[in-house]
């Protein structure tokens, strides 16, 4: 082990109470410390670290022959253990001789000398007390009002007399003692510059303090972000007759419903089991990547999950040019780090909405977005950016679509073909919609679905049979090509 040297004092001064007041701080050792009186520095031995005791300083002359003395007796150098102010001429000779010297105001001698020794001798008192003094300074700053990430590292880095930093780092993960994280979301990890026995004690505390502090800071800076996110998803979700009621309370959390909204929609999907739920990480991570990313940008951005499906809504004014076209290019970047976090196994398909004004637009957007989504993931087009077409009948459905009590209801109308399984259930609508369509012709119904009129008809007599519904009441053959339009929405 390296000697203690007076370079290493001055490292250490803020945690052991000193002050360089004059001499050289350079690389010699100190082989020990004592406490000895200022008129006693005779009887010192070579290599020493001379404490001098005392409440009051000592007279002006009495600290030039103490100086001299030193000098003489090459000790390491000088500690005045009192209120030092030092005489002008002690420190020219201070420096002409080459003699550290350092006060220390408020320390008792006694428990400075020790703690030098400790330091002296190294070892794992030493670095527990470094690193609990580390731990210490760093918890006081976390828990100062102004308490930051600069001013914990500044503080522990202190205590420890060596560099601590919060560097950022793609390998961590959250149940590593350094990294510092929001929740699961590993932001990096904290390094010293010249780790040892007290870091390896404090990094692990300055860690969970710099977490806190991270995420205290992130909630403050997007709660109302968030807010408005949470407005946003019950608006989604909400009933048309109830759309109204949201305007009020959405001016409240500065979201300005009346302007114009384009929504995008990212929906994953697994490879291996296309039922299965996304990497639980994923979604903490993808969150705080498109909260920071939209951050700086002029236009006005809401985030929100339902479930594991993103929701990203721009607002703007009417009008605002390339509205649709700048929200393609953000929300493209929050699809490629989604790819990254979810990995191989994993893909992110987006889909893009349409311009909207208004409380409804917002629900109009969502919808479309949302269906462009599903629409691309049920026709095998995984992983792709898919921009919704929306004219004619297709903007009716769509509007209804985003009524989840409308859905409901016209799910339930076809709900007695889902015993049939997926793919013969999607095949029974769809050729229901086609014969509905085309007036109960079998023959124009065949030649759309590429089938003999005897093989629609045949099909034909299950579902009648498995619906039981007059197919020939007007009003019942509109509600069942409502409700079969609607559902192949999803399955274009």
């Amino acid at each position: 082990m390296a000697q203690y040297s007076i370079e290493d004092l001055q490292t250490d001064a803020e945690r052991l109470g000193l002050s360089h007041q004059a001499g050289p701080v350079d690389d010699r050792a100190i082989e020990r410390v004592d406490l000895i009186a200022v008129d006693a520095l005779g009887t010192a031995t070579a290599g020493t670290l001379v404490i001098v005791a005392g409440d009051e300083q000592p007279p002006p002359f009495r600290i030039d022959v103490a100086l001299r003395q030193a000098s003489a007796r090459r000790l390491a150098g000088v500690v005045f253990a009192s209120d030092l102010v030092l005489p002008e001429t002690a420190a020219v000779l201070a420096g002409r001789a080459g003699v550290p010297v350092f006060a220390a105001r408020g320390t008792k001698a006694a428990d400075l000398a020790k703690a030098i020794d400790r330091a002296i001798a190294g070892g794992a008192s030493e670095a527990m007390m470094r690193g609990a003094l580390a731990v210490e300074r760093a918890t006081a700053a976390a828990a100062s009002d102004d308490g930051t990430i600069e001013t914990i590292l500044a503080a522990a880095s202190a205590a420890l007399g060596i560099r601590v930093e919060l560097v950022e780092d793609a390998s961590a993960t959250w149940s590593q003692s350094d990294a510092v994280c929001i929740g699961e979301v590993p932001i990096g990890r904290v390094v010293a510059s010249a780790p040892d026995a007290a870091t390896g004690v404090a990094l692990p505390v300055i860690a969970s303090l710099l977490s806190r502090a991270v995420q205290r800071s992130t909630r403050d800076r997007y709660a109302s972000t968030q807010s408005r996110a949470d407005l946003l998803i019950e608006l989604v979700l909400a009933e048309s007759s109830r759309v109204e009621g949201f305007v009020g309370q959405a001016a409240r959390l500065g979201l300005p419903l009346q302007q114009s909204h384009v929504a995008a929609w990212l929906a994953p999907t697994s490879a291996a089991d296309p039922q299965a739920r996304a990497p639980r990480t994923v979604q903490p991570a993808l969150e705080l990547f498109a909260l920071q990313l939209v951050e700086e940008r002029e236009e006005m951005w809401h985030l929100a999950f339902l479930q594991d499906d993103l929701m990203l809504v721009c607002t703007e004014e009417h009008g605002a040019a390339d509205h649709q076209r700048r929200v393609r290019e953000v929300a493209v970047r929050i699809q490629e780090q989604a790819h990254v976090l979810g990995g191989p196994g994993w893909a992110y398909t987006l889909g893009l909405g349409t311009p909207q004004l208004g409380a409804i637009g917002v629900r109009q957007s969502a919808a479309e977005a949302r269906i462009a989504a599903e629409s691309a993931i049920a026709a095998g087009r995984l992983g792709g950016v898919e921009l919704t077409d929306v004219t004619g009948l297709r903007r009716v459905l769509l509007d209804v679509y985003a009524s989840p009590i409308s859905r409901d209801l016209l799910h339930d109308i076809l709900h007695p073909l889902d015993a049939l399984g997926s793919e013969r259930a999607l095949t029974a609508v769809r050729t229901l919609q086609s014969y509905l369509a085309h007036g109960s012709s079998l023959v124009h119904a065949g030649h759309e679905l590429m089938l003999h009129p005897n093989g629609v008809g045949y099909r034909m007599r299950q579902i009648r049979e498995r619906l039981d519904v007059d197919l020939d009441d007007p009003d019942v053959r509109f509600a069942v090509e409502l409700a079969c339009r609607v559902r192949l929405l999803g399955a274009v």
